[in-house]
Parts: C-alpha cells; structure tokens; sequence
C-alpha cells in the first residue's frame, strides 16, 4: 500500500509532464520548514537542571565548620616553644653589722651571679632564667628584734619588708659571726636553692608530681581501711578534718585547681604483701621494697584521680605493723607514698590484743588527736605529690637552713613556686594541645568543628594572654587561675565530642562514592544535549539554505 501510494504521484508527474530539477531543491542539505526547538530546550533543561542541582548536592554534604584562629594558634605555639617563659625574679637582702667596703649595688651584682651559678634551672623553658634582680641595703638596725622567736622575727620582717625568709611569708634571716663572704654564698643560695627552686633539687617540672586533671581539679580521697574487721572496726569523723584542717588548705590552692574531698571507711582489706616478725623491734616489718605490692587494687576500692590519703589498720594477726627503710631503721610516720593510688598511712592500734571474749567486733572512734596526727603526715604526703619539701630543713652547702610552716600547709613563698609551676606546666600544655588540634583540623577537611569549639580555643588563647600579661607583673595567684582556665579550655576544645566522631572522611573518598552515579548519568546527559545542539544548527541552516534558494528562483 505504502509503495503503491508514493508511486503514484510520481506517474501522474510523468503524464502531465511535469518535471522538477534535481538541483533545485536537495533535501539532504535543504528543508522549508523551520526547525523546532521542543527537543533542544528539553535538553538543555536536563543540562541546566543538572547543573543548577550539583551546588544544591554539594550542600547537602557540606561539614560545617566554625573558624578557628590557626594564624593565633601558630604564633601562641611558637612563641612558647621558641622563648622561655620568665617570671620577674626580684630580691632584697639587708645586711646588719657588716662592713663591706662596697658599694650596695656590687654586693647585689655578686649575689646575683652566685644565684646564677647555684641555679640548676637558668636554661629551662621556664623560670627566672639565671636574671635575677637583687637589691642590697644595710641601712636599717633591727638586727636585735631577730633573736627572738622566730614567728616573731617573721611579722616582724613582714612589717618592714617588701620583698623576701624563709618564715611563712617571703623572707629569711641568718643570724650568726659570718665573714662577708659566706654571707653573700647563703644569701645567694637560700635565694636560688629555695626561692626560686622550692628546697627541690631538681629545677624542672615531673610530671608524675602534677596530679592536676586536664579539666583543672584535684579529688582528695581520704579512706579508712580496715583490713579484718572480724578482730576490731575503726570509724572516723572526718567532717573535722574537713572543715578546720583541710578548708584553709583547698583556699590556698584555690588558685591552681578545684579542689574537692571525699572520704569513705572500707572493710575487709588486706594488703596485697608479706610481712614477718622481728623480735628486735617487736612487731611485723614490711620493707620499702614491698610497697609496691601493698596495695590491694582488687580489695581497695580507691578513686585513681588522686588517692590524697589512706589509713592503713591492719588485723591482729600482723599487729603491730612498721616500714622498715632501706638503712634499717623504723620509720617515724609509718607512711609512704604509692605510685598512682597516693599516700598510704599504717596506723596500728594502741592495744594489738583481740578481745576473744566479745562475740561482736568492738567498735572504736578515732580521736581527734591521732587525726591531727594523720593530718599532718598526709599533708607531708601531699606536699611531695605537689613536689615540695615535707620536713622543716633545708640542707645546703653552705648549711642547714630552718623552713617555718604555715597553718594553710603551705608558705606563702611555697605556694609562689607552685604558682610558678603549674603556670608554667599549664601554659606548654594549652600551647600543645591547640597545636595539635590546629594541625588536626587543616589536615581533615571534613572535620566538624561546632561554633563551640571555637568559643573555647578563643577564650583559651585569651586566657593564656592574660596569664603571660599577669606573670610580667608578678601576680602569680592571677596568672595561675588565667593558666589553669586556658590548659581546660584547650583541653575541652580538643576531646569534644563532636571531633570525636569517625564520620570524616577526605574529597577523594566523598567523590568516589557519589561518582559511580552521577558521573555516567551527568555524561549522558551532557553528550545528549550537544548532539541535539548539533542537530539543531545542522537543520537551521538546511532551513536557511532552502530559504535563500526559494528566494533566489523567485
């Protein structure tokens, strides 16, 4: 039908004698009509649809990610790790019944470089840095009022002195017929051995002695251990501890962390090691080589933060119980100090006799004598944990120097050391810590990094400037807190949560899952769009070409 119908015409053409030049009208590269654009625009509305969707894709994906101050960051970094943290070191020493037959300001040059030489710290990353600032003058007569009571020779030092004893405030005095020599040697070494060092003979910062957690507290657990209490059950009233002894303690170290107490009484805890009998002494010795093991982890249920103190009543079988020290001798307090759990204190009972007759264990109070007692040997151990001295000597080359105590547990030129320190601990710690969360953040393009997190590295990078401003003036107490806020803050910035979580990942693997799809389509699409552009104009010139050609034979 269809060959009948289109052959059909063409013979009619034949009778009529009707004939039209080849050449006139080709319609392989001529047409009369236009061409329509209904498939090119559907099309190029894929294309453009694709293209306008790929921003709206790859915002869907987007990680936000709050600015941080890397330029801040670096240079704060820098800045610690390049340069020393000094602290302003200034000293005054009066000199009474001396003739030196210099001028006060060479006396003070010549300490200060004795200062120098007994300095183990002058090349530490902190500290005075071997430049210290001593002032001399032998103007004044009070030598006199010194031979007194030393507590009295204290306030009286204070009332006159601005500047440093090695009393409870900040100064010391040396009474005595000493040449102008050996003057200068103690002055210089009481100055840089105490001072400056705390009576410590290491000058840099151990950390096993910092027991500060990351967020700026200390946890003081006292616990009462009762190791058999079928034999005798000893309890506590540790609110007066709490309350007259340890409150002026926590207020003193207010400035270099929070600190809370806790207390427990456990029973049935035995220590993990042996002890034997001696007749010499009369009791049962464990020697230091056993503490190690005397702590029971597994019956001693302890809180690791910091295990401030714990009292030690041992059973009637190992009672009484001594230390015994390496040069064979008992130690006086029957205390030590555990690596990771704190101080320990073995208290034995007056009477180490069992009541046999008593069916019922017999309950005893601890008096609030032998608790002033255990306070004061715990606060021993604190102070070694904070790395000061626990006795009352200093022993020096030039001699044995007295340290006046404080009823806060810590001197007031003590707890300018501690200061120091943890200033010191705490302002490397911060400048690390956002070091390594800016390296960590350029290096994951993906991270998230919440608004706070940015909150807290600023407010950290201003806590430390306010620190470092406070150290240039000497106000240690303002610059601790400031040190103390910036190490946490950092801290916080660095494990929160948010960076916590193991869904980053870089360009490369977002784009090797997402291409598998889109890149074939989007290929399609695109080869699509051109070929029908190509059609289009191939046709609109078939049309223009027949419409000049009409035009022309017209």
């Amino acid at each position: 039908m269809a060959e009948t119908s289109d052959s059909k015409p063409a013979e009619e053409k034949a009778q009529s004698g009707i004939s039209e030049p080849a050449s006139e009208f080709d319609p392989k590269t001529m047409r009369k009509t236009k061409p329509g654009v209904k498939r090119l625009t559907i099309s190029v509305t894929v294309l453009v649809s694709f293209i306008l969707g790929f921003p709206i894709l790859w915002k869907s994906i987007e990680i936000y990610r709050a600015p941080l101050p890397f330029d801040r960051i670096d240079s704060f970094s820098s800045q610690i790790e390049s340069s020393p943290l000094f602290f302003p070191c200034q000293f005054r020493a009066f000199f009474v019944g001396f003739d030196f037959r210099v001028s006060p300001g060479e006396v003070g040059a010549a300490i200060s470089r004795k200062m120098s030489e007994l300095s183990p710290g002058g090349n530490s990353r902190c500290g005075c840095g071997g430049d210290y600032s001593v002032s001399v003058d032998w103007g004044l007569d009070f030598g006199g009022n010194l031979r007194g009571i030393d507590e009295d020779a204290d306030e009286l030092l204070k009332s006159v002195l601005s500047g440093a004893v090695v009393g409870k405030y900040r100064h010391a005095w040396i009474l005595g017929r000493v040449s102008e020599e050996e003057a200068v040697l103690r002055v210089a070494e009481i100055f840089a051995k105490v001072f400056v060092n705390g009576g410590s003979e290491e000058g840099s910062i151990r950390s096993e002695f910092m027991p500060v957690g990351a967020d700026g507290r200390i946890v003081l657990s006292f616990s009462l251990l009762n190791a058999d209490p079928r034999d005798w059950i000893y309890d506590w009233d540790f609110r007066d501890i709490g309350e007259t002894l340890l409150q002026p303690v926590i207020e003193a170290l207010q400035p270099i962390a929070n600190i809370s107490v806790e207390s427990q009484v456990l029973y049935h805890t035995p220590k993990s090691s042996f002890s034997y009998w001696d007749d010499e002494h009369g009791s049962h010795i464990f020697s230091t080589k056993d503490l190690p093991f005397f702590v029971n982890s597994n019956e001693w249920h302890l809180d690791t933060s910091v295990a401030a103190g714990g009292r030690y009543i041992p059973s009637a079988k190992e009672c009484p119980l001594q230390l015994e020290l390496p040069n064979g001798d008992l130690s006086k307090t029957n205390g030590f100090i555990s690596p990771m759990w704190g101080g320990v204190v073995v208290w034995n009972p007056q009477s180490c006799i069992k009541d046999v007759e008593s069916k019922d264990p017999v309950r005893h109070m601890i008096s609030p004598k032998n608790l002033q007692k255990l306070f004061d040997v715990l606060m021993g151990q604190l102070r070694q944990l904070l790395g000061l001295k626990s006795d009352n000597l200093y022993v020096g080359e030039s001699g044995t120097s007295i340290l006046l105590g404080s009823e806060r547990g810590f001197t007031e030129w003590e707890l300018d050391v501690l200061f120091r320190k943890h200033i010191c601990f705490n302002l490397i710690s911060c400048a690390t810590t956002l070091g390594s969360l800016s390296r960590l953040v350029q290096s994951l393009p993906r991270m998230i990094i919440m608004d706070e997190i940015g909150k807290q590295v600023k407010f950290s990078l201003e806590a430390a400037k306010f620190a470092q401003s406070n150290v240039s003036l000497g106000m240690y107490d303002a610059s601790a807190v400031s040190s103390r806020q910036s190490r946490t803050l950092a801290e916080d910035a660095f494990f929160h949560p948010s960076i916590m979580s193991i869904s980053y990942y870089s360009f490369e693997h977002c784009f090797a899952i997402y291409s598998p799809f889109f890149l074939p389509v989007s290929m399609h699409v695109l080869l699509a769009a051109l070929r029908e552009w190509k059609r289009h104009k191939q046709e609109n010139r078939k049309y223009l070409a027949g419409k000049a050609k009409a035009k022309a034979t017209s």
